[in-house]
């Protein structure tokens, strides 16, 4: 059975827009570098050629990547999601009950998912935990910097945070 990987429309869009740039930018790109550096000649000591050859299988790994990744992709409408309980999409604010630092984060795909942007992923273990939580509700997560001590404070819809 295929694993679905949920990510958002936004998520999906923008691996789309890579594809496409790499099917038709830069894959027609390298093939002309590849024309240009055999018309040099010996291809045995021709770098112009090797690096062309290189970044083009690059290109076509990625685009097979990329191919896999919208083809198994479970497309989520966050805009459209409900906020009593912590569900995919949703901005969820919680308080570290061991230490009081307040953090928020969006409930994103594994695909998605950036720390430093304020998304994780919901197969993430703090994900994992935090799903079909509400507002007062305490967590216990395993992490691999430990056990982590956290309380839902709030959640929001992904307009509004």
């Amino acid at each position: 059975m295929v694993e679905r990987i949920p990510m958002s429309q936004e998520g999906y869009a923008r691996l789309r827009q890579e594809l496409d740039r790499l099917q038709k930018k830069e894959r027609p790109a390298v093939i002309e570098a590849i024309e240009v550096a055999r018309g040099h000649g010996d291809l045995k000591e021709n770098a112009e050629y090797h690096a062309a050859k290189e970044r083009q299988g690059h290109i076509e790994g990625r685009i097979m990547e990329l191919k896999d990744k919208l083809g198994r992709a479970e497309v989520i409408d966050c805009s459209a999601v409900d906020c009593s309980r912590v569900v995919f999409g949703t901005v969820v604010s919680l308080v570290d009950l061991d230490t009081d630092d307040e953090i928020r984060y969006q409930l994103l795909g594994p695909l998605e998912a950036d720390v430093s942007k304020g998304s994780i992923s919901v197969l993430s273990p703090i994900g994992r935990a935090m799903i079909g939580k509400s507002v007062g509700d305490e967590i216990t997560v395993k992490t691999p910097g430990g056990v982590r001590q956290l309380e839902v404070m709030e959640i929001k819809p992904p307009e509004q945070a």
